[in-house]
């Protein structure tokens, strides 16, 4: 007989993607975004990791910037 899965379990199996992973890796700031977890992981301390941090801001700043203009520009051309 099979154990039933609790409803408040919110562990998915290791080989599934992290939803939240996937949104990030889309935006092209994956790499800073690791780079934050993994100095997050060793240090335990977020003041440690501030240049990783600003650095994944940054990238994410630039990539709301760009999306941002491209919804404009497409939202533009729909109108015309």
């Amino acid at each position: 007989m099979a154990v039933p899965t609790s409803p408040h379990n919110r562990r998915r199996p290791e080989d599934e993607d992290d939803p939240v992973d996937r949104m990030v890796d889309r935006t092209g700031c994956g790499e800073h975004h690791y780079a934050v977890q993994d100095c997050m992981a060793k240090h335990q301390d977020w003041r440690e990791c501030q240049p990783q941090v600003l650095s994944f801001k940054e990238c994410m700043a630039a990539y709301q910037k760009a999306r941002k203009e491209q919804l404009l520009r497409k939202r533009l051309t729909e109108t015309s």
